[in-house]
């Protein structure tokens, strides 16, 4: 290792959570940072990408707000603005909003292809590492801590040495799945951890598609509602969520239906398939006119089995650490994923970069991040799932609706909690106090 780098930090997947960590590493030139993706170059599954102000700031904090706003909805001001319009929809006459959700920024909305792009185009040059598809990793403890380190093996064959593994690689984590089988084969763990391993079905299925604006506006000029507003349209078992994504210029609609008793069972077949888009309108037959005049408007759809993962007890084991997806991979019922992986980027960055951190402290690093982020994160892959439940009327108020509006309204609390700034400075305090007892930051 070139002795400039106090440490080596391998980054496996290159997703919008590996990147996000490879930028942010990158401003800590005493760092060496390699990303290895398993594809032939960065790609993401999906249409849409959501964030909040929290988020946001991250994004400012890591130099990068001016380019993504050129590719949001619109140019993100800070302005109160409608985050979602709660409308009781499954009904053939006109629906009815039940609950409006304003606050500052509003949802801030892009194109998930775009926002990736916008990631690499900050990445350093070398850095990213092309058909590298973990298989395993082997921990070579060494003569302690300051000289252990790990070999990578890939699926080509080839591998490689790093003092630190950061598993981004997805719902379907290789690194998890080691994590966890080493810590209850190699340590004497408890056998029912494995069952954290694989991802569980949601018992919902999502039907996806994007439609250009221009075909949501009529002929006298009158705008569909999701043009103007994100849109959440509510029903027994069933919700649709749209809003508009580049520029203004595609809204992206994913419809859900759900039976909650399958919520835990495997999904047999593939994840996601293509459809007809009569299988979409069939699915919400009877709703109201808005609603159908929108879905006639996807011309392309595709089905999707909604997976999550069960809440994790532990994201670091020596000196690997999970992030994003492969650590609390949730459903989309409060745009939160990406925010929740760049919020684990930012934190873990913060506290490589910190002068507190080498070879030696890495394991109080690790530490401290899941420390921080560990609770954060599975309260909202909990809550993700109970805002689903109270889309769909099936959650503990059913279709009370002025009731169930303001209960909705309250599972958005943790978006105005701890700031990502103080969370990282509650991290390094943590820090501080492992690697020096009686360092006050």
């Amino acid at each position: 290792m070139n002795q400039r780098f106090k440490f080596r930090v391998a980054i496996c997947g290159g997703g919008i959570g590996g990147l996000t960590l490879a930028v942010a590493l990158s401003r800590f030139p005493n760092i060496q940072v390699d990303v290895y993706e398993a594809a032939e170059q960065f790609k993401e599954i999906g249409a849409g990408v959501m964030i909040w102000a929290r988020t946001w700031e991250i994004l400012t904090l890591l130099g990068m707000a001016a380019d993504f706003s050129r590719i949001a909805h619109a140019p993100p001001d800070g302005s109160p603005s409608v985050a979602f319009d709660y409308r009781k929809s499954d009904q053939p006459r006109e629906g009815f909003r039940f609950y409006l959700f304003q606050v500052p920024y509003g949802c801030i909305r892009f194109h998930r292809a775009q926002f990736l792009d916008v990631l690499v185009d900050h990445l350093p040059k070398e850095v990213a590492h092309f058909g590298k598809r973990l298989t395993s990793y082997h921990s070579s403890d060494g003569l302690g801590p300051a000289h252990s380190e790990l070999e990578l093996h890939f699926a080509d064959g080839t591998h490689t040495m790093c003092d630190l593994l950061v598993g981004c690689d997805g719902i379907k984590s290789v690194v998890r799945k080691q994590m966890f089988e080493d810590h209850v084969w190699g340590h004497g763990g408890e056998r029912h951890l494995l069952d954290h391993i694989e991802p569980v079905w949601s018992g919902s299925i999502a039907y996806r598609g994007l439609i250009p604006v221009e075909h949501l506006i009529g002929s006298k000029g009158e705008e569909h509602s999701t043009i103007r507003s994100p849109m959440m349209y509510c029903g027994k078992r069933k919700h649709i969520v749209s809003y508009s994504i580049s520029n203004g210029s595609v809204v992206n609609v994913v419809a859900m239906a759900s039976k909650p008793h399958l919520h835990g069972t495997t999904y047999f077949g593939p994840w996601v398939t293509e459809c007809k888009p009569n299988d979409v309108l069939q699915c919400f037959n009877g709703w109201e006119p808005e609603v159908v005049e929108l879905l006639k408007c996807i011309e392309r759809p595709t089905k999707w089995a909604l997976h999550e993962l069960k809440p994790l007890p532990f994201y670091t084991q020596g000196r690997v650490a999970l992030l994003g997806d492969a650590a609390h991979a949730m459903t989309p019922h409060q745009g939160a994923g990406a925010g929740q992986a760049i919020e684990d980027a930012f934190i873990l960055a913060e506290l490589l970069g910190h002068a507190c951190t080498n070879k030696s402290t890495l394991a109080y690093a690790l530490s401290a991040y899941e420390h921080v982020r560990l609770p954060a994160a599975n309260h909202i892959l909990k809550g993700s799932r109970m805002s689903g439940d109270m889309y769909e009327f099936n959650g503990s108020l059913g279709d009370d609706l002025p009731r169930l509006g303001a209960q909705i309204g309250h599972q958005w609390d943790w978006l105005w909690g701890a700031t990502p700034q103080q969370e990282s400075e509650r991290a390094i305090q943590r820090l501080a106090q492992m690697v020096t007892p009686t360092v006050r930051l």
